[in-house]
């Protein structure tokens, strides 16, 4: 949705003007209606990837280099460019990446990322993209510990047993197959039993989807019975 030089200088003053507390999320676009509400083009798969990988280099080199920068690339292009002023936080804000996908994604995550963000993955299967980040990142000469693991998912939320069936009655899944589709389900204590089967796969940090945005007392709940 922006170019990326924009992008970057954007970033950089977020993160001053809050005191280093932007993590910069960035993506190769999926929304096919938004891009076409507004006139962007979204690309064929490998044309969007690699506009992607431009971009990440763009904004990296941007965010971290003193020196003018000059850099020919398809999408993108810079000439002495370089970012002024300088970001207060060296290098800028945390780059995070988010996908799932081991061919483009975590290659992608393991050269540019301070955080990869799996999305509606259950245990096992972040697992195996985990396990695949920490060999991407040993191929590029990079330790492990440089990048923060999180997922995001969508929580369907019960005080009690008897609230949860209700909500579940207007899904087309059962529990399971919810949970498997990488979903949180169930109530506090069975969410919280999920927070430790995600944590031993390799998750750091869990961002939640609450969809019913007008239930304050039910994320309320949530907070008291899993925080």
């Amino acid at each position: 949705f922006r170019n990326p030089t924009m992008l970057a200088r954007m970033a950089a003053a977020v993160d001053d003007l809050s005191g280093g507390r932007l993590t910069l999320g960035m993506g190769a676009g999926w929304q096919e209606r938004e891009h076409t509400n507004y006139g962007l083009e979204l690309l064929d798969l490998p044309a969007r990837f690699a506009r992607f990988e431009e971009g990440l280099k763009v904004v990296t080199d941007l965010l971290c280099s003193d020196e003018p920068v000059d850099f020919e690339g398809e999408f993108y292009r810079l000439k002495e460019g370089i970012l002024l002023p300088r970001p207060k936080r060296r290098g800028g804000p945390p780059i995070l990446v988010g996908g799932n996908g081991q061919i483009r994604t975590l290659p992608l995550a393991a050269r540019f990322a301070q955080e990869w963000n799996g999305v509606f993955l259950p245990p096992q299967e972040y697992a195996k993209r985990n396990q695949r980040l920490d060999k991407l990142l040993e191929e590029t000469g990079r330790p492990i510990q440089d990048v923060r693991r999180s997922l995001m998912t969508e929580c369907i939320f019960g005080r009690n047993t008897a609230e949860l069936r209700s909500k579940l009655a207007k899904e087309n899944r059962t529990i399971s197959e919810l949970r498997q589709s990488g979903r949180a389900v169930g109530t506090g204590t069975e969410i919280i039993d999920q927070f430790g089967q995600w944590a031993d796969a390799g998750v750091q940090r869990i961002m939640l989807q609450w969809l019913n945005l007008d239930d304050l007392d039910g994320l309320e709940s949530l907070a008291q019975a899993v925080l």
